[in-house]
Parts: C-alpha cells; structure tokens; sequence
C-alpha cells in the first residue's frame, strides 16, 4: 500500500519509477524528490469513454498524474481522509470524494439506476450528487475525503446495512443498493432529505459512513 496515515487529514504516498498515481488537483501540500504532476487527459485506466463518463455525470473532477521518484504528501480542504486497500474487488466512490489512487486500479462509471432501479436514480436527487458514481477496481489503494470521520460498517449476507444518502462515502464488495423512503411523502413536505431517505446496502462487502452530513 503506497499510503502512510501522517493525521487524520494528511497521508504520505510513496512514488517509483515506472509506476504511476493519479490524485485530485490541489491535493499536493509537499513533496520530496525527483515527482512530476501533470494534467491527465485520459481518465485514469478507463481511458477516453472514463472521462466521458465522468462529464455526462458532472463529476469531471480534474486528475493529475503523478510519476517519479520520491514521497508526496496529499490532502485538501482540512477533510479527513480514509484509506482503503483495494484486493481485487471494485470500490463505488464519488468523484469528487477521490484525494488519490493507485495507477493500478482501473477507473470506470457506474450509472446508479443500474444498481437501485429507479430509486437509485432519486439519490442522486436527493444527496445533490451525480446519478453516476465512479468505481476502482483491482490491486491497490485508495485515499478517500470525508467529513468529520469516516468509520467502516460491515455488511454480511441476511444482514442489511442502512445509511443516510449523505452520510455515505463509499462502499466495495458484492453489495446491491437499494433507496427508500423512512416517511411518508406527505410527511416529506418542508423537510430536506435527511432521515427521510435510507439507502440500504445488502449482500457481502462494507460500507463508509461519514460523521457529518455536509457535502464536499
């Protein structure tokens, strides 16, 4: 795993030759070494139909490459930052949520409808953010942003797990989501979206749940 936890807003990334990392722009603090950064065009691993994916979902969050030899110290905004080790299975995250990754992984899209049907298309209503959610899949790392802590719930088969659309970070595993309605929609009236919505994970993975609702 290339990231070492500095605090709980900072990590360390160790950059080799030959390999390379993608982060979000603005994510560099410092670095030590010979390490370039560059704009990517490509979008990651999923290449041109990647970006385009990302722009129709409005989460063409700018990436840059990040190749070299040395250390990079990573972090944006004062957010906390999670990360997740990736053993061959796929993370759903949301674009903007990405501080950095490993160039291993291969970056693609996923059109939330196909996961939760129609309700999975109000989420994206709900919590502001895109009907897409970008996925990493394979061998590596990844250094997620959130909100005032991150902690990691287990989901087990016969055992759903039920979050709040915006307290959600992320999730990896063989996990379907599903969105509901907690009230009724005449009680809905006047109120944000709130405890009103849960989106239910189930099947075998974890989910990341952040301590605060307030988006990045």
């Amino acid at each position: 795993m290339p990231f070492r936890e500095i605090n709980s807003k900072m990590v360390e990334a160790t950059v080799l030759p030959g390999q390379k990392m993608y982060s979000q722009r603005g994510a560099m603090l410092a670095y030590r070494g010979e390490v370039s950064f560059t704009p990517n065009t490509q979008g990651g691993q999923g290449g041109l139909m990647s970006m385009i994916g990302r722009r129709v979902a409005n989460e063409a969050t700018p990436l840059m490459t990040v190749e070299g030899s040395g250390t990079v110290l990573f972090g944006h905004g004062g957010h906390h930052i999670q990360v997740i080790g990736l053993a061959g299975d796929t993370l759903y995250v949301e674009a903007d949520r990405l501080l950095a990754f490993d160039g291993t992984l291969e970056q693609g899209t996923m059109f939330m409808g196909s996961q939760g049907g129609v309700m999975g298309m109000v989420r994206g209503q709900v919590t502001g953010q895109g009907l897409f959610t970008t996925t990493l899949r394979g061998h590596g790392a990844v250094a997620v942003m959130a909100h005032g802590g991150v902690i990691e719930i287990p989901i087990t088969p016969g055992r759903s797990v039920h979050v709040d659309p915006q307290a959600y970070v992320a999730h990896h595993g063989d996990v379907r989501n599903k969105l509901s309605t907690a009230l009724g929609w005449r009680d809905m009236v006047g109120r944000g979206s709130g405890e009103a919505f849960q989106l239910e994970l189930s099947g075998s993975g974890a989910v990341y749940v952040q301590a605060s609702e307030e988006k990045l």
